[in-house]
């Protein structure tokens, strides 16, 4: 599972990375209980970390840190958990680690980090060459219990929602998705990029019109994969919606990858598995949140964005189109990966936020009954275009499995 939704987001690296800071910073984020290991064990033997050392030595704390790292491990309710930064070499964590949580490595040079903490109150770091050495015996241990890298909060919050952020990340994306693979693209894309992959190629008109009960079930009809076969969306809003759906409900469900290649699909439509298709009545009555196991976004993709575009792309804005792409506009009018990074993790905190499912399926949502959105009793002069379930009456909102306040039937007391 390449995201933290149902599981601990757990943060390893060297001494100095910054776990205790960023985890609290990404606890509050993402609405979730922050367990710092060095702090409970201080907290329930009422010593320092360098007390603890000193009095009992390394092997009887490496004891004390696992006993720690299980327990919280274990606890169901997902939380942010910031391990030790020598935690890693205890085989039982590493294992506990890969049962139930999302690990994000938070990494650091050992230069930094010795100028950091160098020759403080830390037992393991008195040593400039020592530390120089424990820092290279830790690292293979790190890449082996990471599921990602960071080293900011918004880096952390990414790897958490299954993002991966990165210019020129779309020639990586076979490296990323392996197995049997089918991908859903818009005939515009296609005629502007290559496949991302070897795999069969199902063809989307562009806009709306692929958001279709015709289309969604011409392409039910086409699929060939198995439950366990991943379907790759490729192309802007309207496509990763409606190849969402399409995954959602295939099969009763399989796996995704969205691989957005509009300014709009990139920082909003593609992250946190809202999926719909229309119906005449009115936009997105017929959908599921079906999380994608990963969002590969490629800045690079927006290069063929209109040169208007491309400056809106490079300067926030509450105006987004989602038009087509096709044209070359000058590079030096890109969005920065650093902007689009802080955009696309506020878009993954939310979303984080408020999709918490009580099981790893998808939290389906149901066709809406006539209400506000319906054409037969909606006030064209006052009605918002794409109306959705949120604006019926608490009375006729459906029941659903997921456990979120936002999702869940209001109360009517």
């Amino acid at each position: 599972m390449a995201h933290a939704l149902d599981r601990h987001l757990a943060l390893v690296g060297f001494m100095g990375a910054g776990k205790s800071t960023l985890g609290a910073q990404a606890a509050e984020r993402l609405g979730r209980r922050f367990v710092d290991l060095d702090r409970e064990l201080e907290r329930s033997l009422r010593q320092t970390i360098p007390q603890i050392f000193g009095a009992r030595g390394e092997a009887d704390f490496r004891e004390l840190e696992a006993e720690a790292a299980l327990e919280a491990l274990a606890n169901g309710s997902p939380a942010v958990v910031a391990l030790g930064g020598g935690a890693v070499e205890t085989e039982q964590i590493r294992r506990a680690l890969r049962e139930h949580a999302f690990t994000v490595h938070v990494e650091i040079d050992p230069a930094t980090a010795w100028i950091r903490v160098g020759g403080g109150d830390r037992p393991l770091a008195q040593d400039e060459q020592s530390f120089h050495e424990l820092h290279e015996q830790r690292s293979p241990l790190y890449d082996e219990v990471a599921q990602a890298v960071a080293h900011d909060v918004d880096g952390i919050v990414l790897a958490a929602a299954g993002i991966e952020l990165e210019e020129g990340l779309l020639a990586r994306l076979p490296e990323l998705v392996d197995g049997d693979v089918e991908v859903v693209a818009d005939a515009t894309v296609l005629a502007l990029h290559r496949p991302p992959l070897e795999a069969p190629v199902h063809a989307l008109r562009g806009g709306e019109e692929a958001k279709s009960l015709g289309a969604v079930e011409r392409l039910w009809r086409e699929l060939r994969l198995g439950r366990d076969g991943t379907i790759v969306a490729f192309g802007g809003g309207c496509t990763t919606d409606m190849a969402g759906f399409a995954a959602a409900t295939y099969l009763r469900g399989v796996p995704w990858v969205a691989v957005p290649t509009t300014l709009v699909g990139q920082v909003d439509a593609a992250i946190g598995g809202k999926t719909a298709i229309n119906l005449p009545e009115g936009k997105n009555l017929v959908g599921a949140f079906h999380w994608p196991e990963r969002t590969a976004i490629d800045p690079a993709l927006l290069e063929t964005l209109p040169p208007e575009e491309q400056r809106t792309s490079a300067t926030p804005s509450r105006t987004r189109s989602r038009r087509p792409a096709t044209t070359t506009a000058p590079a030096t009018a890109r969005r920065s990966p650093s902007a689009c990074s802080r955009r696309c993790a506020s878009r993954a905190r939310t979303r984080l936020r408020s999709t918490r499912c009580c099981d790893r399926s998808p939290c389906a949502s149901t066709a809406m009954p006539p209400g506000p959105h319906s054409r037969a009793t909606r006030n064209p002069s006052t009605a918002r275009r794409g109306s959705s379930c949120s604006r019926l009456p608490a009375s006729r909102w459906p029941a659903s499995n997921c456990l979120s306040s936002r999702y869940a039937r209001p109360s009517t007391r």
